[in-house]
């Protein structure tokens, strides 16, 4: 039997796909599509709004920015297809919230345990750099999401934007909080008044783990705690 949850998430990931609030995005996005990467050139990319992925009921969920042009928007699931990706989805696999250390494409049986993937931006952006009206325009979904997984615990968000963004979402749909988004750092815990979390961490873009600025050890720690935040 399909639940409820599953119900809601369903719809909202079909909703989110057929978006077309931001035409600097979505122009992008079918460009790339068409274009393609030349090491891709046999994919047919998504080249939509990439949903959400994960477990309806989960009790963690993980924020990240935006999916990567030849990445999610590629593959059509967000962090997938590219590096950051590969990182996020090997630290979800060592703590116990995915079945698979890798994430390809949409068909590869991948399942992810009390744990449910969001962005900010659910287009991939040029430059990685969505704009402030279309972070805004994404709130809605962001807003759609925190009601439909409305047994999260825990939110980890991936990133300073992320946090940003989350925190204003959360206001939006009543948990009221004095958390500023300048309290950013990695590692940092803060709790909401019912009860509930937000951790963060570094993005694991390339220009982080290149430079170490966040290791997998660093990344691993976060999602751990996140657990047992959540329990």
């Amino acid at each position: 039997m399909v639940s409820d949850g599953s119900r809601c998430l369903h719809k909202l990931n079909v909703a989110i796909a057929a978006c077309e609030k931001c035409p600097r995005l979505l122009d992008y996005i079918q460009r790339v599509a068409q274009t393609k990467r030349r090491a891709y050139r046999e994919w047919e990319y998504w080249g939509k709004p990439v949903p959400n992925f994960g477990d309806p009921h989960a009790q963690i969920l993980v924020v990240g920015l935006a999916p990567a042009a030849h990445g999610g928007n590629r593959t059509g699931r967000i962090f997938t297809g590219d590096e950051s990706g590969n990182w996020l989805f090997r630290a979800l696999y060592e703590v116990g919230l995915a079945s698979h250390p890798e994430s390809v494409h949409r068909e590869d049986g991948m399942e992810l345990r009390n744990a449910l993937i969001t962005a900010v931006c659910h287009c991939a952006p040029p430059a990685n750099k969505p704009n402030r009206e279309e972070l805004q325009n994404c709130q809605h979904w962001m807003r759609a999401t925190i009601r439909c997984v409305h047994g999260w615990k825990v939110i980890v968000a991936l990133g300073r934007i992320a946090f940003e963004w989350t925190l204003r979402a959360l206001k939006d749909v009543g948990v009221e909080h004095t958390i500023r988004a300048s309290s950013f750092a990695h590692g940092a815990e803060f709790a909401l008044p019912d009860g509930r979390w937000i951790v963060c961490s570094y993005h694991p873009s390339q220009q982080n783990t290149f430079t170490r600025k966040l290791t997998r050890e660093m990344l691993r720690d976060v999602l751990e705690r996140a657990i047992r935040l959540a329990e």
